[in-house]
């Protein structure tokens, strides 16, 4: 089977700083809120990339670039965040950090498909909704066993990457980065 279109990319050790687990929280905080003002522009960036889509069937490269930068640094902050990843994000959204997205470059899409996208990913988007509450979850109790241990669990690394996986390609299926459907089966991450 062909690789998914978006794709996480582990290379982390699991080992963890106990002293920037506790302020995780804390440490967090300016990266959500430049995700938050990053989202904004991005809500725009697709917007403009639906409806040259719906013409071209193609998004732009310039758009395709912006809209996979912002879900890799997504991705980047949510590793940190929920602990999948112990060093501090860069705030570009570059390649490079121990919990990465690869994302393929703009393919030819449906213009049908495009134009009803948000209709058809509303199922991703549920799963994606439960995968959350499950990537919170470990999240959560990830926070005590390397607060006590410095150490994150393979196991809850392995889940916690399957839950943000899945959740980063349905954020790419949205932004039209690719007309793949998001993948549950278990690829290697």
């Amino acid at each position: 089977m062909e690789p998914h279109p978006i794709r996480l990319v582990v290379t982390d050790d699991l080992r963890r700083s106990r002293l920037t687990v506790f302020f995780r929280l804390f440490l967090a905080l300016p990266h959500f809120i430049w995700l938050a003002l990053w989202g904004i522009a991005a809500a725009f960036a697709w917007l403009a990339a639906w409806v040259v889509a719906i013409f071209t069937g193609r998004v732009p490269d310039g758009l395709h670039g912006f809209l996979a930068s912002y879900i890799r640094y997504q991705t980047h902050v949510y590793s940190y965040y929920y602990l999948l990843a112990d060093p501090f994000p860069a705030f570009s959204g570059s390649a490079g950090y121990p919990v990465d997205l690869e994302v393929d470059a703009p393919e030819q899409q449906s213009r049908l498909k495009v134009f009803f996208r948000f209709i058809l990913a509303i199922p991703a988007l549920l799963i994606a909704a439960v995968l959350d509450y499950l990537l919170q979850l470990i999240g959560f109790l990830a926070w005590f066993v390397c607060l006590f241990s410095g150490k994150m669990p393979e196991g809850f690394e392995s889940l916690s990457s399957y839950c943000l996986r899945y959740r980063e390609q349905t954020q790419g299926y949205v932004f039209l980065l690719t007309q793949r459907y998001p993948s549950l089966s278990s690829e290697p991450v």
